[in-house]
């Protein structure tokens, strides 16, 4: 399939997993952030290392969608707090996106640069294809991108630093 395509929300879901660490781990949840607002750029071309992939996350419209564990269930205060601290841990008014462009693409891989609060580190994505689906995951540590991941109660409840970056598609075809 060759041609380029214009992605976003409507064609599939582009989300973000938590995980908790610290001695107070029971009391927090493992999230699942949905991005609500982001685009795709896709050039496919033959061969498929010709092709090209740019993605835009909005970081405001980042999303708390799921919490799992802690000791009581996720509040709607809670989404609304985790929200605040998203924003203030990825300064959002300094650096309002992320961005991810591919300078390679295979089969089961894209390899690219992902810019997260101004700084721009390789990745490698792992992702597969069935049919007219593209699935795939990559690990982001955020203190690789200076990102000091959340903490309370003095540092006994913290966000684990490794967070789970998954997607799955629908292209058109």
């Amino acid at each position: 399939m060759e041609g380029t395509f214009e992605l976003g929300p409507d064609d599939g879901r582009l989300l973000v997993r938590t995980g908790r660490s610290g001695l107070g781990r029971r009391a927090g949840h493992d999230l699942t952030i949905e991005a609500t607002r982001w685009s795709a750029r896709v050039e496919a071309r033959e061969p498929l290392d010709a092709s090209s992939v740019e993605v835009t996350v909005e970081v405001d419209a980042l999303e708390v969608r799921e919490g799992t564990g802690g000791a009581l269930p996720l509040s709607d205060q809670d989404r609304k707090d985790i929200k605040k601290n998203l924003r203030k841990v990825l300064d959002t008014a300094r650096y309002p996106e992320i961005t991810f462009v591919a300078a390679a693409v295979g089969e089961d891989a894209v390899e690219g640069d992902l810019t997260i609060m101004g700084r721009t580190k390789p990745v490698r994505i792992g992702g597969s294809r069935d049919g007219d689906r593209v699935r795939g995951s990559v690990t982001v540590t955020q203190t690789r991108w200076g990102i000091k991941p959340y903490s309370a109660f003095f540092g006994a409840l913290r966000l684990a630093d490794d967070v789970e970056v998954e997607f799955d598609l629908k292209l058109p075809v």
